[in-house]
């Protein structure tokens, strides 16, 4: 048996999946923990994933690492890290964003550019905090590289070039899926200068080996090793609901949303993935059931109990500001509130709903750009939430799929070395029989919750 490797390293954890390189079966796995926090030091990814790994790679013949997207790490000429890392949901940077986009020309310069229009979520708006705000680090950064992509250099012994893909590249707004090529201007644009990028490289392409002779693959960010390990194909649209919320979509040609809303992301397959992303998911569950005095399936159960539209109660869940509308000073707000409708139940109902609210628009976004859904995959922590299909099923008019529980980056980082390993043209077939293992919600809409939430955002935050 051939064996193969697949890294998460998340916001919150590092997950470790070790497979059967010909039929993913799963042979054994681990995790470890990530501290809090919006900025983080990169040394403590790298000593969580050195203790996950110890022992856990016996007989592993390749590896690939899968990452929070758009972190940024900032290195000198020594290759030492300037200061902690950025992280996606740092919301220091949008300000910054938005000189940027005025600074090019407007959104449409920025879609037209490299596909997308920057948030505060976005590296190169990160890039121009440092530069604003600390700019002796600006000065001594000399190269940029994102949480995967400096995890892939270590394991890789430190080589003179590192190395990344197209997913992870398409993030940075610095480098252009439609073009294929970096946008040097955009990054000088934002830290005053020039600095090292990593190369892109082919989505099965061997880019090093550990010092114990494991292949690397190339790697990904975290949503496009989420849709490799789900085997995601045209006409899903999988809604992940992790630390954060996306909706995203394999496609063949990139987008372009001057409005900014999707992120013309590419995938880690050679396709482009279309990608919406609210900062709120699975924490406005645990939020909620904290608030409520229970826990998460007591919260499914009054959620369930509670009738749709939650007798007009309505949570806008901006409880980390948002994304998506781009509201990063928002704070999340009730709605509606009356007598007979301030149940526990109403409100474990709204917060589903809620959470939900912002993913069905971001689907609705997606189809703006040309996507057509066939059917929505609910992944991610909140997805095994008993409530939240039965409610999911009520927003969107296409079927809803949970598939069984899984470390779906984990997998797609391991389902990449395994393609890099067998070197064909498409990678390996893993899908197995998920289908039928997965739970099926066929659609139920009911307008109403969905329009009781737009109201709700439009009243509150009107653009």
């Amino acid at each position: 048996m051939t064996l193969v490797a697949g890294v998460d390293s998340s916001t919150q954890s590092v997950k470790i999946v070790v497979r059967d390189a010909d039929t993913g079966a799963l042979v054994r796995e681990a995790r470890g923990t990530h501290p809090d926090g919006t900025e983080v030091h990169p040394s403590a990814w790298v000593d969580a994933l050195e203790t996950t790994m110890d022992g856990l790679l016996d007989g592993v013949s390749a590896m690939a690492v899968g990452g929070q997207q758009h972190g940024m790490v900032a290195l000198d000429d020594a290759g030492e890290v300037v200061r902690p890392a950025l992280l996606w949901n740092d919301t220091r940077s949008a300000s910054d964003a938005d000189d940027l986009v005025a600074e090019l020309g407007g959104p449409q310069e920025w879609a037209d550019a490299v596909g997308s229009v920057p948030l505060a979520a976005f590296t190169v708006s990160k890039v121009r905090w440092m530069a604003r705000m600390e700019p002796e680090n600006a000065s001594r950064t000399s190269r940029i590289l994102l949480p995967h992509d400096y995890l892939t250099w270590l394991l890789a012994g430190r080589p003179e070039a590192a190395v990344t893909d197209r997913g992870e590249a398409s993030g940075t707004g610095y480098w252009s899926p439609i073009t294929g090529e970096y946008r040097p201007d955009l990054l000088e644009l934002a830290l005053g200068h020039q600095a090292d990028v990593p190369r892109v490289a082919g989505p099965a392409e061997t880019v090093g080996e550990t010092d114990a002779g494991i292949v690397l693959g190339p790697g990904t960010g975290d949503n496009m090793a989420a849709a490799l390990g789900l085997g995601a194909r045209p006409g899903d649209v999988v809604v992940s609901l992790g630390t954060s919320g996306t909706a995203f979509a394999v496609s063949n040609v990139p987008a372009r949303d001057p409005r900014g809303l999707v992120a013309g992301f590419a995938d880690a397959t050679g396709r482009f993935l279309p990608l919406v992303c609210t900062l709120n998911a699975a924490r406005i569950l645990s939020s909620a059931a904290s608030m409520l005095g229970v826990d998460l399936d007591e919260l499914a159960g009054l959620a369930l109990a509670a009738e749709p539209g939650a007798g007009g109660l309505v949570l806008l869940p901006y409880l980390d500001g948002e994304r998506t509308p781009n509201l990063p000073l928002a704070r999340g707000s009730l709605h509606g509130l009356t007598r007979s409708n301030m149940t526990p139940a109403n409100l474990a109902r709204a917060a589903v709903e809620g959470m939900l609210g912002g993913l069905a628009d971001a689907v609705d976004a997606l189809v703006d750009v040309g996507v057509v859904p066939q059917r929505v995959l609910l992944v991610g922590g909140a997805a095994a939430n008993p409530a939240v299909g039965v409610v999911a099923a009520t927003m969107f008019d296409v079927p809803v799929v949970v598939p069984p529980a899984g470390e779906y980056v984990a997998d797609g980082a391991a389902r990449q070395a395994a393609w890099v390993l067998s070197g064909g043209a498409e990678p390996p077939a893993w899908d197995g029989d998920r289908d039928a293992a997965a739970t099926v919600h066929e659609p139920t809409p009911v307008p109403a919750v969905r329009e009781g939430y737009g109201q709700a955002r439009m009243a509150l935050y009107p653009s």
